[in-house]
């Protein structure tokens, strides 16, 4: 089923990102001037399709919650552009999409289940309180908020008038989902949503997500350390390197046929439960190189067994591998100068 707000039919990107770039300052000295930047986002472009679930993965501090932040608004670009179902995000013309209209639409559901929370609220005006900053009566927001309350597992009766520190953290997590739902948005960020919750109650939760998604027609861009999370739940994977997004496609391309060094050695980290596939080897050693400094040309050469010259002369383009899927590694294009040169085409093809 189709939004009634959906504008440019399901062919559209939802959300369009063209090189999104956040840098971070770092003061030093005397008068506190800028003496470094981190380059937390540097240059990232993708695209959200209507009804998808598009998994991000990568280590700590390749800037997946940075770019999290930057789609839902909660931080400024320093460059870049992002279109909304066809319309510019805070374009004051009439062409685009104002900020607040923006926000509406597209919500979020936090790592930290009970910070998400005002402690001081009972969880349905907590849900409640969103609906009312935007217009909603007091009556009509209320009922929103038990309607979603039942609708994410928890009785209304038992746990509307409850405070976050009587729910254990699986309940204060659909409280999250639930207030994301309330302002009744077309995409859902969720950032790392299941990482604090225990096994049993993580399957519950990320089955509770499926279904939303199809009762609500959503779309999510879903955020998370666990690989086999993101399997599970998405339909499309991104991969993001310091800063940077180094693969993308369909869920079945990225984890039967991975194409980049840095995805293959993600997905070789896995643990096993067959001991005869059990590493003794770590696939990738080393930290991340410091965003400050980040090296020239392909950011991954550093760690990577195939570098080359060129790797560490010239930044790899993304090399179109059918279907969707993207790499950015000088092994994937064929006239890139590379002496592997079109070899990760012989076997993703």
């Amino acid at each position: 089923m189709e939004s009634k707000n959906d504008r440019g039919g399901p062919a559209q990107p939802l959300l369009a990102l063209r090189g999104l770039t956040k840098h971070f300052p770092i003061k030093g000295g005397l008068f506190g001037n800028t003496v470094a930047t981190v380059r937390a986002v540097d240059g990232v472009s993708f695209e959200v399709m209507k009804g998808e679930t598009l998994g991000i993965v990568g280590e700590s501090g390749c800037g997946k919650s940075t770019t999290a932040r930057l789609l839902v608004q909660l931080l400024g670009l320093d460059a870049g552009s992002m279109v909304f179902d066809g319309e510019a995000v805070g374009e004051p013309r009439a062409s685009g999409i104002s900020l607040r209209n923006y926000r509406r639409q597209v919500q979020m559901v936090f790592q930290d289940s009970y910070a998400s929370l005002n402690p001081r609220l009972p969880i349905e005006d907590s849900i409640a309180f969103a609906p009312k900053v935007h217009g909603v009566g007091e009556r009509e927001a209320s009922e929103r908020a038990r309607d979603l309350l039942a609708a994410v597992g928890l009785a209304p009766a038992q746990f509307a008038r409850r405070y976050p520190h009587e729910l254990s953290g699986g309940q204060r997590q659909r409280v999250n989902i639930a207030r994301a739902l309330a302002l009744q948005p077309r995409l859902v960020i969720l950032d790392e949503p299941v990482s604090a919750l225990d096994k049993s109650v993580e399957a519950q939760v990320l089955n509770l997500l499926v279904d939303l998604k199809a009762k609500f027609n959503l779309t999510f861009v879903f955020i998370s350390h666990d690989l086999n999370v993101v399997q599970f739940i998405s339909d499309r994977v991104l991969v993001m390197y310091l800063g940077e997004v180094v693969e993308i496609g369909p869920v079945e391309a990225i984890y039967d046929r991975p194409a980049h060094p840095y995805t293959r050695a993600l997905l070789a980290s896995r643990p096993s439960m067959d001991p005869a596939k059990r590493r003794t080897v770590p696939p990738l050693v080393g930290d991340p190189p410091n965003p400050v400094n980040p090296p020239s040309g392909c950011r991954f050469r550093t760690r990577c067994g195939f570098a080359e010259d060129v790797c560490a002369a010239r930044k790899p383009v993304a090399a179109d591998l059918g279907d969707g899927h993207l790499a950015a590694c000088h092994m994937a294009t064929l006239d890139s100068g590379h002496s592997k040169a079109g070899a990760i085409l012989e076997v993703v093809v």
